[in-house]
């Protein structure tokens, strides 16, 4: 998301930040009293998480996850692709997410239309909490176009999936048992599986990807998701392309160009 983002080296806080940081906490620690009361009612804790992140406000929680998120074309900053001069490259460094710079989530790249621009991800979502040990799915970053749709980058601990260390995405399982573990970070409410249409597998040098094409009526992100994901090291890696349908009629050839081009 044109201003500098707060880091946690930022200069001390203005009266405004303060009062901004104290409704931000407020409002958090509502939906963790949901959360409790919910989860005593017997709801699972993982569908209480995923609908809090479609109702959490989206306003940074004391420190900014995305250090350059900016909102301005991507197009003023990122250069220009080699192999596609309508695209910019977006490569991810340990300035960008507190992953980065944990080094839980090896450097990641994608081309992106210029036109596009950078949102801000909030803390509570980012991982910036629980960095270097993080339980559940964070959001790395996230882009998006009004006419066009928006993508993100979503990380997974890779021992949620598994129990063996530095495990291959093929070691976690078929493109089908990772889609059902992870289906929900990339709709943001719920995964059925008669929504996927279509999987592939995609190898680039040592590295394997599983990639997706899904119809969503119901998800949050949008109807139509294009997803593909890979895991190195301690984590799993998922690029989540999503539109709605008057998005997708125009857009999904750029979509899948982003998708394709997504790489660790």
């Amino acid at each position: 998301m044109a201003s500098a983002s707060l880091t946690l080296l930022s200069p001390p806080f203005s009266n405004s930040s303060l009062k901004l940081r104290t409704i931000s906490n407020a409002s958090m620690q509502q939906n963790l009293n949901l959360l409790n009361i919910d989860t005593k009612r017997g709801v699972p804790r993982r569908e209480i998480f995923l609908k809090g992140l479609a109702v959490l406000p989206a306003v940074v929680f004391g420190g900014a996850p995305v250090a350059e998120a900016r909102e301005v074309e991507v197009g003023s900053y990122l250069p220009p692709s080699d192999a596609d001069p309508s695209f910019v490259v977006f490569k991810a460094s340990p300035k960008d997410t507190p992953a980065l710079r944990a080094g839980n989530v090896q450097p990641y790249q994608f081309l992106i239309p210029p036109t596009w621009k950078q949102t801000r991800v909030a803390n509570i979502l980012s991982g910036n909490y629980c960095q270097p040990k993080c339980a559940e799915p964070w959001v790395e970053v996230k882009f998006e176009d009004e006419k066009q749709g928006k993508v993100q980058v979503v990380a997974s601990p890779l021992i949620r999936l598994t129990n063996k260390p530095n495990a291959t995405i093929e070691e976690i399982g078929n493109p089908e048992k990772l889609i059902a573990s992870l289906g929900p970070f990339v709709t943001g409410n719920s995964y059925d599986p008669d929504e996927l249409l279509e999987t592939s597998v995609e190898k680039r040098g040592q590295q394997t990807y599983y990639k997706y094409v899904l119809e969503t009526p119901f998800a949050l992100t949008g109807s139509h998701n294009l997803a593909k994901a890979t895991a190195k090291g301690s984590t799993v890696v998922l690029f989540v392309a999503s539109a709605n349908d008057k998005q997708w009629s125009t857009s999904q050839k750029t979509l899948k160009a982003m998708l394709d081009s997504f790489q660790l």
